[in-house]
């Protein structure tokens, strides 16, 4: 039995949440392995719509086990409500099918707090979080100082940890003009909501060994893009966990002889939410409204517009690599319906020199001017085809293309967000 790591291989809003739905159907257990809620994943099952940001995909499906594992960092009150959330569209959530790794970090109210003082800065220090604490949660656990989820389990030993944590986020406040948490604020707040999300706490890597030596299909769920990797992505304007395919392993507690096969998740054109390099951006010109009205290109966090343009083949080559991708999946292409001819971004020209890669500096990223090769478009609907003799032949030498771009095949093609409009070419729990 194969078990499968989803990532996105652009910036995000790469349409995984219909493919990992997809894929979940096949699946025994879904794992969520990095990341908060400031992903958006949005669902279109028949006439209901899902939206999720913390909780794994496989969760609106019955009979599947969802597991957040401890590269995610938790926010129990964000939690709660998705729980709720689902509950009043009739998914049923409880510890038999959603398992939380007793050593995840978790958000507070204070790394809410400043992170949207740092985003409201003047300076140019604004990245485009979603203001969800992501950014100070990570600090705090990479600084040892962070509140664990298996804490809430003893809260006589919290305080202590609670003094070390507003050691430092105490001096913080005070250097940005803000009033001092009390120790007791926060006992008190958490206290009152570990008896509701206690139920869900488990040792999540020994419970996934147990499942995958009993030869339980598993899904790893990635969140955001490759490119939003806090190593490999366009720094400093990237999330603050690692979004790349190994880090399914460290953040779900199993080795990295677990994982089987890699898809990648890629857009048939790109788009960006928040600040940072775009090297093909057409956010002020026809063409990137056209994509941005046709594909509704808002987040699912946020409800922010993305910043749209042409298929970046660079980027999505240099994901394949450092996510070890072994097939594409293909998403909205019917976006690109109708356009009389489309770009794609082949290089990269910089400083007068031909580059066919991105590079990691910062001034060296936004200096990058994008080299097109310019493709026929179709006129015919792709818009719900099912096989291959229903897509028009330009249409399949675009895929065709992408495919020598990125070097990488195109195993799964949606052409639209219902789940039953996908094209199989090769199914990755059969490896």
């Amino acid at each position: 039995m194969a078990n499968v790591v989803v990532v996105g291989s652009q910036w995000g809003d790469e349409g995984k949440g219909k493919i990992v739905d997809w894929l979940s159907e096949q699946a025994d257990i879904v794992v969520r392995f990095q990341g908060g809620h400031n992903a958006g994943h949005t669902l279109v099952i028949g006439n209901q719509v899902y939206k999720l940001s913390l909780l794994p995909s496989g969760v609106v499906r019955g009979g599947k086990l969802s597991v957040v594992g401890n590269g995610v960092v938790i926010d129990p009150q964000a939690l709660l409500a998705e729980i709720a959330q689902l509950k009043s569209q009739g998914v049923a959530v409880s510890p038999d099918n959603l398992r939380i790794a007793e050593n995840a970090i978790l958000i507070l109210p204070l790394h809410r707090e400043l992170e949207a003082i740092r985003e409201a800065d003047d300076s140019k220090t604004r990245i485009g979080t979603t203001k969800r604490g992501i950014g100070p949660a990570y600090e705090d656990k990479v600084g040892r100082r962070a509140i664990r989820f298996m804490d809430l389990a003893d809260l006589p030993a919290l305080m202590p940890k609670i003094d070390r944590l507003l050691a430092h986020h105490n001096a913080l406040r005070r250097g940005n003009g803000m009033a001092e948490v009390e120790a007791a604020t926060v006992y008190d707040h958490l206290a009152a909501i570990a008896p509701q999300v206690l139920p869900y706490m488990d040792s999540v890597w020994s419970l996934l060994d147990v499942k995958r030596r009993e030869g339980k299909r598993i899904l790893f769920e990635g969140a955001q893009g490759a490119l939003l990797d806090i190593d490999h992505g366009t720094y400093p304007y990237v999330t603050s966990s690692n979004t790349v395919a190994s880090q399914a392993a460290t953040g779900s507690g199993l080795g990295p002889n677990a994982i089987d096969y890699v898809l990648g998740i890629t857009k048939a054109y790109t788009t960006r939410v928040g600040e940072g390099p775009f090297p093909t951006d057409q956010m002020h010109n026809e063409i990137g409204k056209t994509l941005g009205e046709r594909g509704r290109e808002f987040g699912t966090v946020t409800g922010r517009a993305r910043r749209c343009g042409w298929f970046d083949a660079v980027l999505v080559r240099q994901t394949v690599r450092t996510s070890g991708i072994d097939g594409i999946a293909l998403t909205k292409l019917d976006i690109l319906d109708g356009f009389d001819e489309i770009k794609v971004c082949t290089g990269y020209r910089l400083d007068g020199r031909d580059i066919d890669y991105l590079p990691a500096g910062e001034h060296a990223q936004a200096a990058v001017e994008p080299v097109y090769e310019t493709i026929a478009g179709w006129k015919e609907p792709t818009a719900g085809a099912r096989s291959w003799a229903q897509l028009p032949a330009q249409a399949i030498k675009y895929v065709r293309r992408i495919e020598e771009l990125i070097g990488c095949p195109v195993t799964l093609l949606s052409t639209s967000p219902e789940r039953e409009d996908t094209i199989l070419m090769k199914n990755p729990f059969e490896t």
